[in-house]
């Protein structure tokens, strides 16, 4: 594929995930492709049909949050993650995208957060052969506990919106992005750094549960 048509896809891929963010699933390709500069003929050329497309946008939005991840993780220093939050408002086409994925529901959605763990259970293994994620024993369901906090607390700024406690993911992304994360970041550190509870006494009941006939 030619260099410029690589571009024109690309273009086209980044429209559609800020105007699915904006405007939900129901979008039509022919304000996609006004947004992208192109044709709605060409954006069917690229991708074969809208369902595609979203495949695709699904596709890159989950590539960018793992690769972010486990960068953040494996990679750079803590205080290189940290400093990164001031530039978090880059991502809120992507976060809105999440937001309407989640919020439309169906099997693609949860085709989608499918993918949101598979990539949480990999950068966290990635973590951990980096010495910086503790070692689990129960690797899928860690990560399917992390993405369930991540979610919960994405559907929670929709809710406190509607309740008139902030602004909508759907309505402002920056905006809410950045409250989300003013709000969560300090409570999220603490207990992925120090845990819950002062000792091990909850999971070593459960585990000689486990152990019962």
């Amino acid at each position: 594929m030619r260099s410029e048509d690589l571009t024109a896809r690309a273009r086209i891929r980044d429209a559609a995930v800020a105007r699915f963010g904006r405007d939900g699933f129901r979008a039509p390709v022919r304000a996609i492709a006004e947004d992208a500069g192109v044709s709605a003929a060409l954006v069917i050329h690229h991708f074969g049909s809208k369902d595609a497309l979203r495949a695709a946008c699904d596709e890159h939005v989950l590539t960018v949050i793992r690769e972010e991840k486990s960068a953040a993780i494996t990679n750079a220093s803590p205080a290189d993650t940290i400093g990164m939050l001031a530039r978090v408002q880059e991502y809120a086409p992507l976060f809105a995208y999440i937001v309407r994925s989640l919020l439309d529901g169906g099997a693609l959605a949860g085709h989608f957060v499918d993918g949101l763990v598979d990539d949480a259970e990999a950068y966290l293994e990635a973590g951990e052969a980096a010495g910086t994620v503790r070692v689990s024993a129960d690797p899928r369901g860690r990560a399917r506990q992390v993405i369930a906090t991540q979610v919960g607390l994405i559907l929670l700024a929709q809710l406190d919106a509607a309740a008139g406690r902030g602004v909508a993911p759907t309505d402002d992304p920056a905006t809410a992005i950045d409250e989300l994360t003013r709000a969560s970041m300090l409570p999220g550190l603490e207990l992925y750094t120090h845990g819950l509870f002062t000792d091990t006494s909850y999971l070593d009941a459960y585990l000689e549960y486990k152990e019962k006939p």
